[in-house]
């Protein structure tokens, strides 16, 4: 069992006056390290992927320290915190080696996009799920 780690490069824009990384980015960001994660399990090809997709349903992020606007990636790293039939909960961190800028949650649905319906994780995607589950820590 393990987190994921995306290393995720901070672009100029993304920075507001102050030189802080926008609240709003950290969303993309998580957006980015799940997708990246979720690549091992997800079908190949179109149909495959509406009908076992998945939505994100709720987001909570609590703001550890600003993160500026640097060069070097700050690492994003996700994990299961857990999950049911149909939806689980990923946790996220966002740091790097010295600081830890954000701690945050999503709820995902398994949903049939072409029935618009939420549908249950298939084994294969409990499986997956089951390797990346840890305890959400604290830091």
């Amino acid at each position: 069992m393990h987190r994921y780690t995306y290393p995720c490069p901070l672009r100029w824009a993304d920075a507001d006056a102050y030189g802080h990384i926008n609240n709003a980015l950290y969303l993309r960001y998580m957006e980015e390290a799940r997708t990246r994660m979720f690549q091992e399990v997800l079908p190949a090809d179109e149909e495959g992927r509406r009908q076992n997709a998945f939505v994100v349903s709720r987001s909570v992020i609590d703001y550890r320290a600003p993160l500026r606007y640097r060069d070097e990636p700050v690492d994003v790293h996700v994990w299961v915190a857990k999950s049911g039939a149909a939806t689980f909960e990923l946790a996220y961190e966002i740091r790097d080696a010295d600081q830890l800028y954000a701690e945050a949650t999503t709820t995902i649905v398994a949903y049939n996009l072409d029935a618009a319906r939420p549908r249950r994780l298939s084994d294969p995607e409990r499986a997956f799920l089951a390797r990346h589950t840890q305890p959400r820590s604290r830091t």
